[in-house]
């Protein structure tokens, strides 16, 4: 793997109405929370919250959404 750390046989969660960016990876192990937006080329290795704005590689929270 590439990004050492993720065991690739992990189960990803992604929550409803979630938007992912052109391009972005949701690596083996990650949640994304209900209503957030998954910046274009980001990468999520963790958990992102409901309702956020996430970007980055790793992916981190820039601000909360409503």
């Amino acid at each position: 793997s590439h990004y050492p750390g993720v065991e690739l046989d992990k189960p990803v969660a992604i929550g409803d109405r979630v938007w992912v960016g052109n391009g972005a990876l949701i690596l083996p192990g990650a949640t994304v929370g209900e209503n957030s937006v998954i910046a274009a080329r980001s990468v999520v290795t963790g958990e992102i919250p409901p309702n956020c704005l996430a970007a980055g590689t790793p992916a981190k929270i820039v601000r909360y959404l409503g």
